[in-house]
């Protein structure tokens, strides 16, 4: 993939954190040849330690399955991002639009645990959020609705990096 819109980490950081990751979606593709169908497959991961706020997105594409997995795992290493947190929750509502979707993340008390689809599920939970409620918007598509979720998350601000960049002082 190309670079990443995202403010990303650097890589040794990313190298020596304790990273999982989980297939959000597996895409087949058939090309009609001479012989019969070529088919190609593609895959979306998500990477993430799911307590310490790094998250990262990749999307791979190969011949075969183990291949394209392998390929996003590796591109969502690249793109790996530390999330803004308030405890267990986002400090304020946001939302993220990538193509035809609209993502739109809200705070939630906790233990109302993670109110979303499958895609934001699995990004959120990666990212170490455990309280909060979504609402999906447009196409569910689930390359653009991770794409839109990234976004939103990219997006929160801390309390204190507000006040310093309005030159405010909290007390």
């Amino acid at each position: 993939m190309a670079k990443s819109k995202y403010p990303t980490i650097p890589i040794d950081e990313a190298l020596s954190a304790d990273l999982n990751d989980d297939v959000v979606a597996i895409n087949r593709s058939a090309a009609v040849v001479k012989g019969g169908r070529r088919f190609s497959f593609s895959a979306l991961t998500v990477v993430g330690d799911e307590r310490n706020g790094l998250v990262g997105i990749g999307y791979g594409k190969g011949r075969e399955v183990p291949n394209a997995v392998e390929k996003s795992v590796k591109d969502a290493r690249k793109q790996l991002m530390r999330v803004q947190r308030v405890g267990t929750t986002i400090p304020h509502a946001v939302e993220g639009y990538y193509g035809a979707t609209k993502v739109r993340l809200l705070p939630a008390a906790p233990g109302t645990g993670i109110i979303a689809g499958k895609a934001v599920r699995k990004v959120l939970e990666f990212a170490g959020i455990r309280d909060i409620l979504t609402k999906n918007y447009g196409s569910t598509n689930a390359l653009n609705v991770v794409k839109a979720t990234m976004a939103a998350l990219a997006k929160l601000r801390s309390r204190e990096q507000i006040a310093s960049a309005r030159g405010v002082n909290l007390e």
